[in-house]
Order: C-alpha cells, then sequence, then structure tokens
C-alpha cells in the first residue's frame, strides 16, 4: 500500500550544496542550498531565493563556487543554511571555514570542503528563484580521490539532505555498477 504525501518540494537525495561568493566589500558569504543539480552536460541550475546574501554576491559577481558538504562539516554546513549573511557579515569565519579566491573565477573556494565546483552565472530568473550556471572548473583535495584520480566518495563522505524529515545523512555503501547493473536483465 501507498500512502499520498501531497505535493513536497522534495527528492531524494538532495545535495547538500553550499554556495559562497565574494561581496563588493570582498567578505565572502555562503549558504547551504539543496535545490540544485546538473542542468546540462556543463551546467548547474539551482533554485535560489533573491533575499539571500549570498544570491545577492552572486549576482553581483556572476561568479561563485558551489562545494560538496561533508560529514566532518556537517554544523559548519548547516549553520550557513540556518544563518543569514544580511545579519551575520563574517558567517564564513563564524562557521570555521577558510577561503581561497580561485585562480580561475572572483569567487571564495571553502578549503575545508575537499570539493568545488567553480561556476559562472548565465542567467538568473528572479521571479521562478532559478540560477543557471556554467561550470568552469572542478577543483578536488587530492586526499579524496581514488588510485585513478577520480573523486572517491568513501573518502569525501558527502552528506545528503532528507527535506521531509529535516535530517543529514552520511553516503552509504555501493551497491551496484551504473551501466552495469541493467544488463543483468538482458
Amino acid at each position: 500500500m501507498r500512502k499520498d504525501l501531497g505535493v513536497k518540494p522534495c527528492i531524494y537525495p538532495e545535495p547538500v550544496l553550499i554556495l559562497a561568493a565574494y561581496g563588493e566589500d570582498g567578505v565572502p558569504c555562503a549558504m547551504n542550498a539543496a535545490w540544485g543539480g546538473i542542468h546540462e552536460e556543463n551546467e548547474l541550475f539551482i533554485c535560489l531565493d533573491p533575499s539571500h546574501k549570498t544570491t545577492e554576491n552572486i549576482l553581483l559577481k556572476k561568479e561563485f563556487t558551489v562545494s560538496i558538504g561533508t560529514e566532518d562539516y556537517v554544523a559548519a554546513c548547516d549553520y550557513v543554511g540556518i544563518v543569514s549573511g544580511n545579519d551575520v557579515p563574517d558567517k564564513v569565519s563564524k562557521a570555521g571555514f577558510t577561503v581561497t579566491k580561485s585562480d580561475k573565477i572572483d569567487a571564495p573556494i571553502i578549503n575545508e570542503l575537499p570539493m568545488a565546483i567553480e561556476c559562472r552565472m548565465k542567467s538568473f530568473d528572479s521571479a521562478r528563484c532559478e540560477l543557471i550556471a556554467e561550470i568552469v572548473n572542478i577543483s578536488v583535495d587530492e586526499s579524496v580521490l581514488n588510485a585513478k584520480g577520480l573523486v572517491d566518495p568513501m573518502k569525501m563522505r558527502p552528506i545528503i539532505y532528507d527535506g521531509l524529515n529535516k535530517d543529514y545523512y552520511g553516503f552509504g555503501k555501493v551497491v551496484g555498477k551504473a551501466f552495469g547493473e541493467g544488463k543483468k536483465l538482458f
């Protein structure tokens, strides 16, 4: 038997995306956003409310980073989602994050989060709260790479958001090989 939950802004799993951008004063601001994902091969989409300080900074600079939240920094990732940069201008440092300026774009990379997607804004529809961004580069700390030089999720330990229960979860075990498991049914 199934139960109807009605219309909810939820899909499983939701990524924990930490967006960071510089303000006109050069101070980095960051926010937690779960409503986002791949838009095209080289693009991301993110649902952003225009009232956020980080959104304001992205619209000003047109460049920003998207880092993936991790288990080691779940409290800091949650903090930048519940505290407004409009009220706490140094919330990035209060979260315990440090930043390094990207050498590809004018945006901060959060040092503690091992994967950063460096982006350039393509469009923003304020009525729909829809941001589309070009992926300029993905930088990854070598500590989370496997022997092939690819991201090892078990080393990175990304977190996911459960929007219905308001919980964060750690990454699980491998249960199959993409583009392989289905071949068992041929």
